[in-house]
């Protein structure tokens, strides 16, 4: 089985067996991450270019890393270190990285679509590591791996995502994705960090974290994305803190072997409480792991798709 499109642009669109055809490609990578050497030659040949036109710590180390393992030769430039400073637009920029011979460009941009307007006009795969405040695809693929890896399963598990909704890509992507994959996704938060309709992506609302902490199998804290708001959506951070920081006290109130999970940056002491950030329910770094894993599968059924095309 392949993925039907060349590219990776969201989540919203793709079906249950295209994100379990991605998750169990992403399995069996965690295996190479943990050897000794930790490298395959799968795509030996292919060019990976990694063009952040945001900020990126995790994300692009993290495709960095998997087109090492799997022999790619890896290029990664900046907004700061490209012609944009020139003049130049978007599009031509990377029309002339493809008559390089690029085989595919991960971007991250500010402007939500901005991967999708580059990807009709190139032959070359795209991959979305984040649009503004529209999609961020490659996390909500690594935290399902993270939960379905924990417990076994997303189908029937009761996921509550905390924090800044309306202008998280991650909480956006990992709805469209969980829902998919028959989870049952509530959202928590203030109403002004809450949109209105949500509910219209199947999931469950609730303005008290203390109600639904309890029946959580995963519990995931989203950062409070100032950058983006544009104007103050909260009365102050000691106000949301102290109505949706996971403390240790309100994890008290959940289960046993619930899973507390981070995309990071975290704020600590305002969304989640350090004790429980690298307490023993935290995935968060694993989350981090397996960031790698799944971008080496995404690569591996991109970049690698003419491959095996002419291999069938």
């Amino acid at each position: 089985m392949q993925l039907r499109s060349k590219d990776l642009l969201g989540i919203e669109g793709l079906t249950e067996q295209e994100i379990t055809l991605i998750l169990d490609t992403a399995d069996s990578f965690r295996e190479v991450s943990e050897r000794s050497i930790k490298k395959v030659p799968t795509l030996r040949g292919r060019t990976i270019i990694n063009f952040f036109h945001e900020p990126s710590t995790r994300t692009r180390i993290s495709f960095e890393i998997a087109a090492k393992r799997m022999s790619a030769d890896g290029i990664n430039f900046t907004k700061s270190g490209s012609s944009f400073s020139k003049g130049e637009t978007l599009l031509d920029t990377v029309l002339n990285l493809q008559a390089m011979q690029a085989d595919l460009i991960v971007i991250r941009h500010a402007v939500p679509g901005a991967p999708g307007l580059i990807a009709r006009h190139l032959d070359a795969s795209v991959i979305n590591a984040g649009d503004g405040p529209h999609e961020h695809p490659t996390q909500a693929l690594l935290d399902m791996l993270t939960i379905r890896r924990n417990l076994g399963s997303l189908k029937g598990k009761t996921v509550v995502i905390v924090g800044d909704i309306a202008f998280s890509r991650v909480a956006r992507s990992n709805i469209h994705g969980l829902v998919t994959m028959g989870a049952r996704v509530i959202v928590a938060g203030p109403p002004t960090l809450i949109p209105m309709g949500i509910e219209r992506l199947g999931v469950e609302v609730s303005y008290d974290l203390d109600r639904v902490i309890p029946e959580a199998d995963a519990i995931m804290i989203l950062r409070i994305q100032l950058e983006r708001q544009g104007k103050i959506f909260l009365p102050s951070l000691r106000e949301y803190s102290r109505l949706y920081c996971l403390t240790a006290d309100r994890l008290r109130q959940a289960r046993r072997d619930v899973l507390v999970m981070h995309p990071g940056p975290i704020n600590r002491g305002i969304e989640i409480d350090p004790r429980v950030a690298d307490g023993d329910r935290s995935v968060i770094l694993d989350q981090v792991a397996n960031g790698v894993a799944v971008r080496m599968a995404l690569l591996f059924l991109l970049a690698g798709r003419k491959e095996m095309t002419m291999n069938q």
